[in-house]
């Protein structure tokens, strides 16, 4: 048994962040396969209830055990003692003010206790007197199930017609666990002992608050290094399982999340994990500009979760060893998907939901198999929607080798079939509505995605994979390292790299030679305001300011055609409050050929990550006379209305 010394007394239990029974792996076999579940409302205050005259015992919290886990909930808040919470960022757009909300209810129910499974419910109604709190309906629900070491919890979000507007950017599941156990984090194989809270008091503050340069670590091993919890995010698709793990007594922590429906912003949208001072995150929802937008008494409801908390435990001391048990755990949740045990009819069990199968083809000159396609059904919308849908559930799969590809488990209702094929720019959506009915699949046939083209291709750099991975990223500045990301394949996750530009080009910005230079070793990877001395009026020198930076990219012009029509297309992986204004051949005195105008906000770089919101320009047609000269130029000027980070 591990755990707190005196955790099996309610009293003590109290005070633990949880109270963990994990027994061997034999254990049922040295319980002759004795097991029962155990629910348990009892008051705070008062243990023994003495047979006199006192007031109304209120029960302030729900215990409930099936002799490998116990979890402790406050009554009627229906928070995890001393271990997690629900909160939501929230806005109402009459008010210039942010929120942020527990959602701390006010009524407890039992949804079913049985011998296989105990659900609770903690809810709340919102009324108008309530004019301070986040104009939702809450029901947040626990599960705890037979033989399962671990639980699962998953919250029903409602704003009823006829509530105010309202903004929402932030949904999210928090667990802080005992620092003075948990030090070792484990995210998608990366994994490294963490700085405490101790650790990072005091230290040296970098450019925002969350990044700090751990200058009083009482590890010497950590001394040094810089933290922030932006560099332990990870990408939807690939973050379903993440945690901790206590070397004494030898046990994890991990926080599983079987399925992306709920989540926002479709496969590739990055959000935080786990991070220092022992905290770990279930991210639902998170948009930056509060993406959930709802107006004018607006109906809308969402399910976020159901997502699993599993504990467990290795008498080998081996990290490695845990971990894998972990992963092998997600793997098993994620085939059970979706779950057919949650009992709020909002959740549709298998048999409730559809399917859709077919085959996409690309058509960029030649007609191709859409290798390795990222295909998805999302709310109806503009090619491409679905990056910012946050209202509704998405599904996604990968295509096969040849095209194929099929997405189970999908909720009925109507959708857009979306796609984006790797090395092909632009998004696909199918023409028509797509309408999923429970227990029915919908067969698509063979489909055609055709991708902008106007003719053959004059020059091109890099990759169109919606990432800037394969540009050139620089090493950080020395006193400025993570030892995570020491030769490590993410090397864009270390910080201050915006300011490496600086380093590199000090004087003049980036030159491109088409033919000639080497998009992995030449261009940077991000285009980003340069921290230079600047000019004012002459006489007046300013040292320290970000000014906006004009690339070139030069190319001969020999191959074009004297009566051609040229397009020039410009895809973004990211942008963040910037104007990418165009020049061809520029002339004093003559404007750019396009701008983007102000655009993005997604704070990509900042956030140590290598993509954002996709987007897409064309520069218009350019007639051959535009860029006939030998050679050519384009210059590519980016302004950053609000300097490099946000």
């Amino acid at each position: 048994m591990y755990g707190e010394e005196g955790s099996t007394k309610i009293n003590s239990a109290l005070r633990s962040y949880f109270t963990v029974f994990l027994f061997p792996s034999n254990y049922q076999d040295h319980a002759h396969r004795f097991f029962f579940l155990f629910l348990l409302i009892f008051n705070k205050s008062n243990l023994y209830l003495e047979a006199m005259s006192t007031p109304p015992v209120k029960l302030q919290h729900v215990e409930i055990d099936n002799s490998i886990v116990k979890i402790t909930l406050s009554n009627p808040g229906g928070m995890i003692t001393s271990l997690g919470y629900y909160d939501i960022m929230w806005r109402r757009p009459d008010r210039n003010e942010s929120n942020l909300d527990t959602l701390d209810c006010t009524s407890f129910r039992v949804v079913a206790a049985t011998d296989d499974q105990v659900e609770v419910s903690f809810t709340k109604t919102w009324h108008h007197f309530l004019d301070g709190e986040v104009p939702l309906d809450i029901d947040k629900r626990y599960i705890v199930l037979r033989g399962s070491s671990g639980f699962y919890s998953y919250a029903i979000l409602k704003h009823r017609a006829g509530l105010p507007d309202l903004n929402i950017g932030e949904a999210r599941i928090v667990f802080k666990l005992r620092q003075d156990m948990f030090h070792y984090m484990v995210i998608s194989d990366k994994q490294r002992v963490m700085p405490t809270s101790m650790d990072r008091k005091g230290c040296h503050n970098l450019d925002y608050r969350e990044a700090v340069l751990l200058t009083n670590s009482s590890n010497p091993l950590l001394r040094g290094e810089e933290d922030d919890k932006y560099q332990y995010s990870c990408e939807n698709k690939d973050n379903h399982v993440h945690g901790w793990i206590s070397s004494n007594p030898h046990i994890g922590f991990w926080v599983i999340t079987p399925s992306d429906e709920f989540r926002a912003g479709g496969p590739i949208k990055q959000d935080l994990t786990s991070l220092a001072t022992s905290t770990s995150l279930a991210v639902c929802l998170f948009q930056l500009d509060f993406g959930v937008r709802l107006r004018n008494g607006e109906r809308w409801k969402k399910v976020f979760g159901p997502v699993f908390m599993y504990l467990n435990s290795d008498s080998t001391n081996n990290p490695n060893a845990i971990w894998a048990d972990a992963k092998r755990q997600a793997a098993q949740e994620t085939k059970k998907w979706p779950y057919d045990f949650p009992l709020s009819p909002d959740f549709p069990h298998s048999n409730q939901r559809g399917a859709i199968t077919g085959r996409l083809f690309v058509n960029d000159g030649a007609i191709t198999l859409a290798n390795s396609a990222y295909l998805g059904l999302a709310q109806p919308g503009e090619a491409g929607s679905w990056q910012e849908n946050t209202k509704g559930y998405q599904f996604w799969t990968r295509s096969d080798e040849r095209g194929n590809f099929s997405i189970k488990g999908v909720r009925a209702g109507t959708y857009n079939l979306y796609a984006w094929v790797p090395g092909v720019i632009r998004d696909y959506k199918h023409h028509a509505n797509i309408t999923i009915r429970p227990g029915s699949q919908v067969v698509m046939g063979d489909i055609m995605y055709d991708p902008p083209r106007n003719g053959p291709t004059l020059w091109e750099i890099e990759i169109p994979d919606r990432s800037a991975a394969e540009f050139y990223v620089p090493n950080p500045t020395p006193h400025l390292v993570n030892r995570l990301y020491v030769n490590h394949t993410e090397k864009y996750r270390k910080y201050g790299l915006w300011n490496r530009y600086t380093d590199l080009y000090p004087l003049h910005d980036l030159i491109y030679t088409v033919g000639v230079s080497d998009y992995r070793r030449d261009w940077f990877f991000a285009h980003v305001n340069s921290l230079r001395e600047i000019s004012i009026a002459i006489s007046r020198r300013v040292k320290g300011s970000y000014v906006a930076t004009a690339w070139q990219v030069v190319f001969n012009a020999r191959h074009v055609q004297m009566r051609g029509i040229y397009t020039l297309r410009v895809a973004l992986a990211s942008a963040n409050f910037a104007e990418i204004q165009v020049w061809v051949n520029k002339h004093k005195g003559v404007g750019p050929h396009f701008s983007t105008g102000i655009i993005g906000g997604d704070n990509a770089i900042a956030r140590h990550g290598i993509h954002g919101l996709y987007r897409l320009y064309s520069g218009g047609e350019l007639p051959s006379t535009t860029c006939s000269n030998a050679p050519s130029h384009f210059t590519i000027d980016c302004v950053l209305a609000m300097g490099v980070i946000v």
